[in-house]
């Protein structure tokens, strides 16, 4: 009797070593399960997948969390984005302006337009301040407002000119007053008034200064420093507005060393191993070594000829992102938005590791703002 209870237990395992145990046999099985499982528990299913789902995006949560806040020093991501913030939306022009990861904000910027009389070209300005606020201000507060006042006694200079002898209005204009020149004077006196207020004070800030003067068929661009605008045209190409003023650039590093000055690398290419740029507004001791020079490049394009779709303005916190090219087309496919493209692209630009304070102007012109 024992022995034959002892034949079938072990006629029984062979059964479940050679069939049950297969590998094919396992396979089947945990597929039947799974099917009895979706067709016979469904909402039990779902909870479940639901609930690991949802326990492993709020671990990825913690980890992205704790991962940004050593990449930027302890600080909140929205509190480095908006800890101070300016925004502007009126009629064709947008701007979108952050503080970013600097200590400080010292980017400026102005707007100012007479699009109802059109009295005056439309004034667009960027100034990035470095060693304080102090001459970012005094560019923002006095440049933009005198050249309204030239350019306003020059149009009506130019319309009573017109009305008296056409022929007197050609001489006038062959004399030289234009709007290049009328830049060139505004930004170099403005330079000069600077200069006697903050070295009064031992005050060492500067200031690029990226204006550009817009009326119906003419753009003109004056620029200094490393701020920078970019025009997209009717095809979608990005034509350059300004040239950036950096030290390693031959032209520049020839006119420092015939000054008698240096240029050393120290994170980047730095006249006398100090500044970044090399022109700029204020910086009244690199003035004094005549190392550092405020003259502007100015350049002017013909409306009619490009048919531009939008311009943008920045300050080097962009520029640090993105190229010109990438800039346009970023926003070119987002005009539609409130500010034209303008906030996407500076936080855009900060969460691509932008270290300074980002300024970004775009102006839509009139075929494309009137859509």
């Amino acid at each position: 009797m024992i022995e034959d209870t002892m034949t079938l237990l072990s006629l029984l395992g062979r059964i479940m070593r050679y069939f049950l145990l297969r590998p094919e046999t396992l396979f089947l099985l945990c597929i039947s399960l799974a099917l009895w499982s979706y067709f016979f528990h469904t909402d039990e299913v779902k909870t479940i997948v639901k609930s690991s789902r949802d326990a492993v995006k709020m671990v990825k949560g913690k980890v992205a969390e704790m991962m940004q806040n050593e990449r930027f020093g302890g600080l909140d991501v929205l509190d480095a984005e908006f800890s101070k913030t300016w925004e502007l939306k009126s009629n064709n022009v947008a701007v979108y302006s952050i503080q970013g990861r600097r200590d400080h904000m010292e980017d400026r910027f102005e707007v100012l337009t007479d699009i109802v009389n059109k009295s005056h070209p439309s004034i667009f300005g960027i100034f990035d301040g470095h060693g304080g606020e102090a001459a970012a201000d005094f560019a923002k507060t006095h440049l933009p407002e005198a050249l309204r006042q030239q350019l306003l006694t020059y149009e009506r200079d130019k319309e009573r000119d017109k009305e008296k002898d056409k022929e007197k209005d050609e001489k006038k204009e062959k004399g030289g007053i234009s709007y290049p020149s009328i830049l060139e004077h505004q930004i170099l006196s403005l330079d000069r008034e600077m200069l006697d207020k903050l070295s009064a004070t031992y005050n060492e800030a500067g200031t690029t200064c990226l204006v550009a003067l817009l009326s119906d068929k003419e753009l003109t661009v004056a620029n200094v420093g490393d701020s920078r605008g970019v025009l997209c045209d009717k095809d979608g190409n990005a034509i350059p507005l300004s040239h950036d003023h950096k030290p390693y650039q031959l032209k520049e590093r020839k006119r420092i060393k015939k000054a008698g000055g240096f240029i050393s690398f120290n994170g980047s290419w730095r006249v006398q191993g100090i500044l970044a740029m090399s022109r700029s507004l204020g910086d009244y001791p690199l003035k004094n070594l005549n190392v550092v020079i405020p003259d502007p490049d100015i350049m002017s394009f013909d409306l009619n000829k490009l048919q531009p779709e939008f311009m943008i303005l920045a300050s080097d916190g962009l520029w640090d992102t993105f190229s010109n090219e990438e800039a346009v087309r970023f926003i070119r496919e987002r005009l539609d938005e409130p500010h034209f493209g303008a906030k996407s692209i500076v936080l855009q630009s900060f969460y691509r590791g932008c270290p300074d304070n980002i300024t970004v102007m775009v102006v839509k012109f009139k075929g494309k703002a009137s859509e």
